[in-house]
């Protein structure tokens, strides 16, 4: 390890705790956080690769070698069965329990991103991925946000999948 990846881990776990703390609807929190370094790297790389052969997803290979050529990647998603609860219709859903059924009934198999979903977990997500971004625009380390969905299925935390998976390659 080397004190440039040192510090790189550093600003990704600040990157985390700036997503985790940034303001979110209701005061509850939709997020999955998890930094990835190392191995983690690799594996997660190759099953960009995997899915962009399954699906023909050709920005899955581009994502794949920016993942690879980074020091860490900040994978930040949100829960996909989390609702804010008042039945705004902004999903295309008149009411949040018709949104919920509908994801049971699509199923989320290696889809590219699954849905419906909610209009204002999805703008927490935005919310919070903005403020990652400026945690790492502060400490000068460069990094890029990409919107693929490297089979979350394979990355459980905590019981729970993510609906999108935008990532911080830094």
């Amino acid at each position: 390890m080397t004190g440039k990846m040192d510090a790189v881990e550093v600003v990704a776990e600040l990157m985390a705790l700036s997503a985790l703390t940034a303001p979110k609807a209701r005061e509850s929190d939709p997020l999955v956080v998890r930094t990835m370094t190392g191995a983690d790297l690799e594996r997660l790389a190759k099953e960009m690769r995997r899915l962009k052969e399954a699906y023909g997803l050709g920005f899955f290979v581009r994502d794949a070698g920016c993942v690879e050529q980074s020091d860490a990647c900040l994978l930040i998603g949100a829960r996909g069965e989390s609702v804010a609860g008042l039945d705004c219709g902004g999903c295309g859903c008149a009411r949040c329990e018709e949104m919920l059924e509908a994801q049971r009934r699509l199923g989320d198999g290696e889809m590219s991103f699954c849905g419906p979903n909610c209009v204002i977990r999805m703008a927490d997500l935005g919310i919070a991925l903005g403020s990652a971004v400026k945690t790492a625009s502060i400490h000068n380390v460069d990094n890029r946000i990409s919107c693929t969905r490297p089979g979350w299925e394979r990355y459980r935390w905590d019981g729970w999948k993510a609906a999108t998976s935008p990532t911080a390659s830094l």
